[in-house]
């Protein structure tokens, strides 16, 4: 009787996971295994919102293969210790794993490799599983090994052959097999979750792609900017915990509509990044490219930003969002991003980290490079793009829904008013719960040249450029 190990990761499902398809189609009996990780749990990568998050996910995959007979085995410590204990115990002779981008999931395979091989088992690692084109897959034609810039890599992305989704077993046969309690959200990390999380788990996050396909994926291609509206797939969370398969997700999404196409373009944006950092796995932490950057430090003006308290109510409404839902919309992320960078001059790696610490959506690839781009440090082709609040604000929520909805101690003032507070009577701004700007936005100034010059504390940093 052959036993195989279907050791999920980033692919929390049972639709459309070849991991766990393949698992059991190798073998008479399946170990579907989660390992609770030491190194993942002890190293300041989990954070209570993805700890709440992880938590209804695992407990929704158990629910799906207990529907199929079987149930998720869970394990706490060091994945391959772990791995290597249940192959003793039962004989296993193939692993089952999801191929991914960052260097610690790279290790992780080296050394599963390595220690199964001496015991005469196999680790078979699928590709396909957390990206739709894996990293290395497509390559520019004047060679390299990743793409640096997205829209040619999104042609030849578009043209790729993707593989077809796959059926969930019906039913799982498995072994005898000890195994732990599903995780508490506190067993993986202390602090309170943000108020308003989404729910985890496959079966919410199918359901929210389902209403999404049904009609407003239609509208995506006018309204994906508009904060009010809020009319993006809100999938981010599932599609990071492998909760939906992003190969189901483009294949369901027709394409050949303006919505359709524009949705296709998110998905390959994030395997764009997923392939850069498979390819430049510093990129977590150093500059894709380098600028020689002088970043300010300023300690206040940064505080002010993580508290969404910085007198621009479009920044600070992204902020509160984040820290109320554990997600934000994407272009509030983009002026948030922008605000602390090019208006603050403040280091992308602060963001990028409070970011980390909030964000149910966040992983290395996306979060980062995502950072890295609006800080002209990464792949835009615009590194001295500098997004204007006020004007984003004028564009992106011209009624200030967006911000009344996060600020409610500016509900009162109607209309566009609301993105310039300072510009209100004195007696009603006095009553107002709600700081000043914390730096001037004056047009036409040399930016760069008086950012890059001034490396002191001083706050009031002149930027020119917009957008």
């Amino acid at each position: 009787m052959r036993v195989a190990i279907a050791l999920f990761t980033r692919d929390l499902r049972v639709h459309d996971n070849p991991v766990l398809h393949a698992a059991c189609h190798a073998a008479t009996q399946v170990v579907p295994l989660f390992v609770l990780d030491t190194a993942i749990l002890t190293g300041g990568s989990m954070s209570a919102n993805r700890a709440a998050f992880l938590a209804e996910a695992l407990a929704d995959l158990d629910t799906q293969l207990r529907d199929r007979q079987g149930c998720l085995v869970v394990r706490s410590g060091s994945v391959v210790k772990e791995v290597e204990r249940i192959v003793a115990d039962l004989g296993v002779t193939e692993v089952h794993l999801a191929a991914d981008a960052s260097g610690y999931s790279h290790r992780r395979e080296q050394a599963l490799r390595a220690r199964l091989a001496g015991q005469g088992c196999q680790l078979r690692v699928h590709a396909n599983t957390i990206t739709i084109v894996e990293p290395g897959a497509i390559t520019p034609s004047g060679g390299g090994v990743h793409f640096a810039v997205f829209t040619p890599y999104y042609r030849r992305w578009a043209a790729a052959d993707t593989r077809s989704p796959l059926t969930s077993p019906g039913r799982i046969t498995m072994p005898p097999v000890a195994s732990e309690p599903l995780p508490s959200p506190e067993e993986m990390c202390s602090g309170q979750p943000s108020p308003h999380l989404p729910r985890g788990g496959e079966t919410v996050g199918r359901h929210i792609l389902r209403d999404w396909l049904a009609g407003p994926i239609h509208r995506y291609e006018h309204a994906h900017d508009d904060l009010a509206a809020d009319g993006t797939s809100r999938l981010s969370p599932y599609l990071h915990f492998g909760c939906v398969s992003p190969t189901e997700a483009l294949r369901v999404a027709d394409r050949s509509t303006a919505g359709g196409e524009a949705f296709s373009r998110q998905l390959a944006w994030r395997d764009f990044h997923h392939q850069v950092l498979a390819a430049r796995p510093d990129t977590t932490t150093a500059d894709y490219h380098t600028r020689h950057d002088r970043w300010r430090r300023d300690d206040a003006a940064a505080r002010a930003w993580r508290n969404g308290r910085t007198g621009y109510p479009i920044v600070d409404a992204g902020m509160r969002q984040l820290h109320a839902e554990g997600w934000m919309h994407n272009r509030a992320r983009l002026i948030t991003a922008s605000f602390l960078t090019k208006t603050l001059y403040l280091d992308w790696r602060i963001g990028a980290q409070h970011f980390l610490d909030l964000l149910v959506d966040a992983d290395v690839a996306n979060n980062q490079l995502n950072w890295q781009w609006v800080a002209g440090t990464g792949t835009d082709s615009r590194p001295n793009r500098i997004l204007n609040p006020l004007r984003q604000a004028e564009r992106y929520d011209a009624s200030g829904d967006y911000v009344r909805r996060y600020l409610p101690e500016l509900q009162d003032i109607p209309g566009p008013a609301v993105h310039q507070p300072w510009k209100l009577d004195p007696r009603h701004r006095a009553r107002l719960d709600y700081p000043d700007p914390i730096i001037d936005l004056r047009d036409g100034a040399d930016y760069f040249r008086t950012a890059r010059d001034n490396t002191s504390n001083v706050a009031r940093v002149v930027p020119g450029g917009e957008q």
